[in-house]
């Protein structure tokens, strides 16, 4: 019996180690080798890259495959590389599959340890400074699906070797300084080419006529082909140039129509784009509506980045941000705030602004402004991008929504509703928030935009604030607008001149929201509309004040004391003189007293499970509301 129990306890032991080194497993000289890497190249971006930490959790832009052994991909576009890969570092991962150093400044040949990449199959180098030939031989990547090695200064001609990569869909190597004439490419799977703008002679290659001719444009190409004229008309001899087939003619005609059709839907998505809905509404989330580019613009005023700022450890550019999915969240005041997903799978929430038509320096001054604001209250802006037509900035994106979707979207059944703790929770944080911006600028900073669409909730749970610092960039509001909202002061008359105390009004409608779950203005019956300030006054006034609450606070015991204290702080707040109302900072203290009023009584984490909600950021954490 003695042995049996020993053999038992020696094989447990086995099995637990085995069960440690799995869930410890970490590809050690992957990890090494991405660290040279780092190491031995000049960036102006910071990395996360830290030996202590594990390179499959936590570095940013790589990926491991499923049981952490290997690095299979890394995605570092727009890190700000610049000069040469260094030998022997990146060639080390044998197993990498996709690799993205696109829109840096890395710069000399294409590197030659390369070829002990046999598993690559994405290759995107793009719109960097290399210069050279290309590699010779093509087929030590068998697997290669993408090449994309635009917008550089590689010279030479196009190796013949491409036409053997049989998995090949996409070929980019537009805007460099290539040679000689196109190879036959007879490769079925080629889905995408773009040649333009190269050096390239003799003619179009029949495997590829099928293509359009603008991926053949900007070279030095015959057109001793079926393949539509690849240089301007005035080059071509004149008996040539005015003799049109049947088929050419069909050609144009079938083609100006396309073009008038994709015109026309081009215009109706910019017309819609600018109906915003009107502030306090809840706006429904959309489905996906493809890329974010058919949102915005293409105007580019000669500036193609994304401007980040310190700290920030995002890792994307603008190509990225444009080409990633669009789902709406909201539209509002000052613009449309979208969720964008990129192929990394990281999401962020973009605002693109409307009615701003500051020069570029005051709106740069202003998002330094904005920036500089680190407080786990706040919502730290990330990057912004800045054109004559668009503007653009990057938030994180909070999975749980907004305050306004949490508390206000259709209560029905399978609804969790908020929790007392819950919201006071959200008041407190979105208090500090508040304060805290009231004391940047030597005290002089003012929000200007408190809305409970603007409020999400951070990682522990409680409100942060978003959309900081808009209101003296955009256009004046007419008065009709103003007052529709529900959250504006009254002595607001121009949307560029809110105060601190006009913050403080604003932070009290999310007090009377959050105590009676209703709108800022909100429909009785009919045409009938009341505005949540009035309609709270009127109803405290009469005496009545137990029907002010939320129905669903009802179900918590013992919290009246705490819902009256709260109710006597979001009136004194949304009270009419803004000489009357109390600072933020005492607003703060106030509120956050009343997690002290009777904490003995207050329902447990057990007795209320039922209407907790587990707080999920994008990062992936989770923290229960406690």
């Amino acid at each position: 019996m003695e042995q049996m129990g020993v053999k038992f306890i020696l094989r447990a032991i086995l099995v637990l180690g085995t069960v440690l080194l799995l869930v410890n497993s970490e590809p050690v000289e992957d990890k090494q080798a991405l660290l040279d890497f780092a190491q031995n190249i000049s960036h102006w971006r910071p990395l996360n890259w830290d030996a202590n930490s594990s390179v499959c959790s936590s570095w940013i832009g790589v990926t491991c495959d499923h049981d952490n052994s290997r690095v299979i991909a890394v995605r570092l576009p727009g890190l700000g590389f610049h000069g040469p890969i260094p030998l022997d570092t990146l060639s080390r991962l044998s197993a990498l599959q996709i690799l993205s150093l696109r829109s840096n400044a890395i710069s000399g040949p294409f590197p030659s340890d390369f070829s002990n990449l046999g598993n690559l199959t994405a290759l995107y180098l793009q719109s960097n400074n290399f210069s050279g030939p290309l590699p010779s031989d093509f087929t030590v990547w068998n697997n290669l699906a993408i090449i994309n090695l635009s917008n550089n200064g590689f010279n030479g001609s196009i190796p013949s070797s491409i036409g053997n990569l049989t998995h090949l869909t996409a070929l980019f190597l537009a805007n460099n300084s290539l040679s000689g004439e196109i190879p036959e490419l007879n490769l079925p799977t080629l889905q995408a080419i773009d040649l333009s703008n190269n050096d390239l002679t003799g003619t179009v290659p029949i495997s590829l006529q099928r293509f359009p001719s603008w991926a053949f444009l900007g070279n030095n190409l015959s057109t001793e082909s079926s393949v539509p004229p690849l240089v301007s008309p005035s080059a071509q001899p004149s008996n040539k140039s005015a003799n049109l087939s049947g088929s050419a003619i069909l050609g144009i005609i079938i083609g100006g129509s396309a073009l008038g059709f994709v015109l026309l839907a081009v215009l109706m998505i910019v017309c819609r784009s600018k109906k915003d809905g009107n502030e306090g509404v809840v706006a429904k989330p959309k489905k996906k509506e493809g890329p974010l580019k058919k949102a915005v613009s293409g105007d580019q005023d000669g500036n193609q980045s994304l401007v980040f700022f310190e700290g920030c450890s995002l890792a994307f550019d603008l190509e990225d941000l444009l080409r990633a999915s669009a789902e709406v969240l909201g539209k509002g005041t000052f613009g449309t705030t979208y969720k964008a997903a990129l192929e990394d799978a990281t999401k962020v929430a973009v605002k693109r602004l409307k009615d701003v038509n500051v020069p570029r320096r005051d709106f740069e001054q202003q998002m330094e402004v904005v920036a500089k604001i680190r407080h786990l209250n706040v919502a730290a802006l990330r990057a912004y991008y800045y054109s004559k037509d668009e503007k653009l900035m990057v938030y994180d994106y909070f999975r749980q929504g907004s305050l306004s979707s949490m508390l206000h979207a259709k209560r029905s059944e399978g609804r969790t509703p908020l929790d007392w703790e819950t919201r006071l929770r959200i008041a407190i944080g979105a208090a500090r928030g508040i304060a805290h911006i009231h004391t940047q600028k030597d005290g002089k900073l003012v929000h200007g935009n408190i809305k409970a669409s603007n409020i999400f909730l951070n990682d522990e749970g409680y409100g942060c604030v978003s959309d900081l610092g808009l209101a003296t960039l955009t256009s004046p509001m007419t008065q009709p607008a103003m007052r529709n909202t529900g959250y504006r002061a009254p002595e607001v008359t121009d949307t560029r001149k809110v105060t601190q105390p006009s913050d403080v009004y604003s932070f009290g409608v999310i007090l009377l929201e959050l105590l009676t779950g209703k709108s800022p203005i909100h429909a009785l019956g009919g045409d009938e509309v009341v505005h949540l300030v009035r309609w709270v006054h009127s109803v405290v006034r009469e005496e009545w004040t137990a029907e002010v609450f939320d129905i669903e606070l009802l179900r918590y015991p013992n919290i009246e004391e705490e819902m009256v204290e709260m109710l006597q702080i979001a009136l004194a707040c949304a009270t009419r003189m803004p000489e009357q109302r109390p600072k933020m900072s005492d607003v703060l203290r106030r509120v956050e007293d009343i997690r002290s009023v009777n904490t003995g009584n207050r329902p447990s984490v057990e007795t209320r499970s039922e209407g907790s909600t587990p707080i999920v950021t994008e990062a992936g954490s989770y923290s229960a509301h406690k």
